[in-house]
Formats: structure tokens, sequence, C-alpha cells
């Protein structure tokens, strides 16, 4: 990879901070706990995943299948340069060349992210839940797998579980944004669930409102996170110490948002839930005084195998 200036790569990271701050203040919220020597690369991975879910998603919900599938070809193309350290000349490929140089970064974990922007592109749905799992795998489980990659903590325990928190936080988007979603003209719900509860999915997608039937499906759901999310926590602490507070900041956090989606009778179709700004300082304090010791059922959970649709994340580390 060719050498830039101090000022070139300042710059870069000064952009890739940008976009971070304007893409998920979740996550920005989180991340100011970090160390600078893993925000930094933090914020220009989150950067690279930022500009490809926007290269995908500006092609708008009734692309063409063959503009969806040059879109996303265009994507590995860039990745693939970048993971040679020959990127494309935009701050976010030269930051992400070089996270993925210093950091000996699987290009695995890059190439799952984008199937799942693929399967974006394709209006794929998904029957169970462990296809549902799949998806989440590809779009979050990454996220996780490459933040605790970038900690240092990579043996197999610790990126299982970094990748049962990231599965945990997209199961939670989904719940919250299935009114959202489905004015888009998609369902993440698992189809089979919906078809149990006697919901026809392409009907209720003509018209989308909530029920009773659909409030026990998002409350299921948020089950399945939150049982994730337990699991999760036993990874914190095998993180080096001083990235733990903010990962159980983020975890606390899109934890909450499950709660919130609660607090509305589980109906994520007429509104959205939020967590406020107080709520999440709130929780970030609490997140600072978690103690750092796992308690003994936490280290129980801590040697659990990853989840089927994980293994292959936890393996590309190897």
């Amino acid at each position: 990879m060719p050498r830039r200036s101090a000022d070139t790569q300042a710059a870069d990271a000064a952009a890739c901070r940008a976009l971070l701050r304007q893409g998920s203040k979740s996550f920005a919220a989180a991340a100011l706990l970090l160390p600078s020597r893993v925000r930094e690369p933090a914020a220009a991975f989150y950067a690279f995943c930022r500009v490809a879910d926007d290269a995908v998603d500006e092609l708008g919900d009734h692309a063409p299948p063959s503009a969806a599938a040059a879109a996303v070809a265009g994507l590995r193309e860039r990745l693939a340069r970048a993971c040679a350290g020959t990127p494309d000349d935009s701050p976010v490929d030269r930051a992400l060349a070089r996270v993925v140089a210093e950091h000996a970064l699987p290009r695995a974990f890059l190439e799952a992210l984008l199937d799942g922007f693929a399967w974006d592109a394709e209006g794929r749905r998904y029957e169970t839940l462990s296809e549902l799992n799949a998806y989440a795998a590809r779009v979050a489980g990454t996220v996780g797998a490459t933040m605790s990659a970038l900690m240092g903590a990579r043996g197999p325990d610790a990126l299982a579980r970094a990748c049962d928190l990231g599965v945990a936080m997209q199961l939670t988007n989904i719940a919250r944004d299935v009114g959202e979603d489905a004015r888009r003209g998609r369902i993440y719900l698992p189809l089979a669930w919906m078809r149990e509860a006697g919901i026809e999915p392409d009907a209720w997608l003509a018209r989308p409102a909530f029920d009773a039937r659909l409030g026990r499906i998002v409350a299921r759901l948020l089950a399945e996170a939150e049982a994730l999310y337990r699991r999760a926590d036993a990874g914190i602490p095998m993180l080096p110490r001083d990235c733990r507070a903010a990962i159980h900041a983020a975890r606390l956090i899109y934890a909450d948002i499950g709660r919130a989606v609660a607090r509305r009778g589980f109906d994520s179709v007429s509104g959205r839930a939020v967590v406020s700004p107080g709520r999440k300082l709130w929780l970030v304090l609490r997140a600072l005084l978690r103690a750092s010791a796992a308690p003994a059922d936490d280290r129980e959970r801590g040697a659990a195998p990853p989840l089927d649709e994980t293994r292959f994340l936890v393996e590309a580390a190897r």
C-alpha cells in the first residue's frame, strides 16, 4: 500500500468519524468510550459499512435485480482493491486498507458483510429463525467479530460471544422497524412465525397493521435477542479492560430499544420506539460502573459454542 502523509491519514480518519456520527448515534455514543487505538480503526470499518449500505440503498426498493447485482459486484471489487493495498482514492477506502493491513482483519468478515447487503438488494425473505440468524450474522455478526478482532480478542469464545451480540442487536433492530420495513415493501420477521399466528405475509404486507398476533411475534423475536444478549455478556470480560465499558454500553443501549418496543405493547408498526439521549447517558454510566469480572453463570455461557449461523465467522479468524 502506498505511503500516505500524516495529514492525509488524519483527514481520512476525520472523514470516517464524521460518517460514524451522522449514521449511528447509538454506536457513536458507545465508541466514545473506546481507546483511540480501537476507536479509529472501528470508525474506518463503520464508514465502509455505511458507504456500502448507501450504495445499495440508493438504488431504491424497486431497482431491477441486475442493477442491485452490479452495485454489489462493484463493492466487492472495491473491497478487493482495499484488501490488496491499492484502495480507491477516497478517505474511506484508504482508511479501510490501512485497517485491513495493520490489524490483519480477515477478509471473510468483510465479504460476509457484502453478502448481507446483496441479500437485502435481492429482497430476500426468511422462512425460519435460523434463516434470519444467517442474515443477521452477515450484516451484524460481522460487526461484532470485526470489533473483537480490532480489540485483539481473537479467541474462538470471544468471537462467538461478539457474534452473539451482533445478531442480538440486529434482531432488536428488526423488531423495532417492522412498520418502517413494511412501508418499504420488506418483511424480515420469520415467515413461518407469521403463518403460525394466522397472518399471511403478502396480504399483511399489502396492508400492514398492528394487532395482538403481530405483537406476540415481535415479543418472541425480542426474547430470542435477549437470550443472545445474556450469552454475549460472558464475552465482555474476555475483551481488553479498556474496551469493556464501550461494548457493555452498546449492549445496554440496544437491549433498551427492545424494552422501549415492549413499553409500546410490542407495536412497532404504527410508530418507532426510541431511547432518549438522557436514557442513553444513564446506560453509559451504568456500563462504566459495571464490575469487570464475569459471574459464574456468565463464565459458563462464555464457553458455549457459536450459533450455527455464525460459526463460519469464528472459523475464518483462525
